[in-house]
């Protein structure tokens, strides 16, 4: 019966943030019309993208908010206050959020495909990967103090250092994946899920598949001919907080495995960077490398749904291969 119970707990938190997402997004689309927060491409993409001009963006705002209130809505019943760590991957989904809708913002404000520099961002992007380190850190050390179990870590700097890193390259790299109608979202599904399976009964169970529920309803306005994109204020936070989950595991090679297909799509991008500056010549038509694809004949819907099949073969890969979380 407890365990029928459990089950069923976490049951309800992706229903609680997927039924937020269906029943709201209808409605912040016609806002963000009304704001005129509308998706700006650039002239430089493939030419089939310039129909979505105009696009409805900055709807992982949705997202955001249907994971905190399906997370912190399952969590109230209980007798104790929310966990350190929940807070912990609320506030990193909140600031990587927050940098991302700066960026949307003032793309939308300048009319143009362009925000902040991205050096700025980054800057941002690291000051914030290294509040949740130390956060992290700090959490640990409390725990020491309280007689708990510790949680697994790297020692000292290069443990701050490595998870401070993998949040800025893991919200970068989802950020790279949102470039097709339905793509990142549902490459955030498949981790979401991964993460939930891996993470034990615990915070990084709930949050994982509360941010599954919520990628999985926005999939509903997101899915070709998207109605509505997530924007950097979507793909940011999603991508460090998947970083964080790994984190709190201390499981780089869960982070690696579930979040294998956006790390391609950014390494595309690396590569084709340095070639261009090295030979002068290109190795992909075009960077990321689902663009490539595109210009290689295939349709929007045969690259998205190639890149999610093989994000589920790594995740199922990762759930045989890697420990769960006790």
């Amino acid at each position: 019966m407890d365990e029928a119970r459990a089950v069923a707990g976490i049951a309800i938190i992706p229903t609680i943030s997927l039924l937020v997402v269906l029943l709201l997004g209808r409605h912040l689309i016609a806002l963000l019309r009304r704001m005129g927060a509308g998706q700006r491409v650039r002239n430089d993409g493939p030419q089939r993208h310039l129909e979505k001009e105009g696009t409805p963006t900055m709807g992982g705002l949705l997202v955001i908010g249907a994971v905190l209130i399906a997370v912190f809505a399952a969590a109230l019943p209980a007798e104790d206050p929310p966990s350190l760590r929940l807070i912990t991957l609320a506030a990193v989904m909140l600031a990587f959020g927050i940098i991302g809708f700066a960026d949307d913002w003032l793309k939308i404000r300048r009319g143009r495909s362009l925000g902040m520099r991205a050096r700025e961002k980054l800057a941002l992007q690291c000051l914030a990967g290294i509040a949740f380190a130390y956060a992290l850190a700090v959490e640990t050390a409390a725990r020491d103090y309280a007689g708990l179990p510790p949680y697994p870590h790297f020692p000292g700097y290069g443990w701050l250092a490595f998870w401070s890193l993998a949040a800025v390259a893991t919200s970068n790299a989802v950020n790279l994946a949102d470039g097709l109608d339905g793509l990142a979202a549902g490459l955030c599904v498949v981790a979401g899920v991964g993460f939930g399976l891996l993470g034990g009964a615990g915070e990084v169970q709930a949050f994982g598949l509360a941010l599954a529920g919520a990628c999985l309803g926005f999939l509903w306005f997101n899915r070709h001919p998207a109605r509505l994109f997530m924007g950097d204020v979507g793909s940011l936070a999603l991508g460090a907080s998947l970083a964080a989950m790994a984190a709190i595991m201390n499981n780089p090679a869960a982070l690696l495995g579930l979040c294998l297909v956006p790390y391609i799509e950014a390494g595309s991008v690396v590569v084709q960077v340095a070639s261009f500056k090295a030979t002068g010549r290109r190795v992909f038509k075009m960077s990321p490398i689902h663009h490539h694809f595109e210009l290689s004949g295939w349709s929007e819907r045969r690259v998205v749904w190639t890149f999610w099949g093989v994000a589920l073969a790594a995740a199922v890969a990762t759930a045989l291969f890697v420990p769960i979380m006790k």
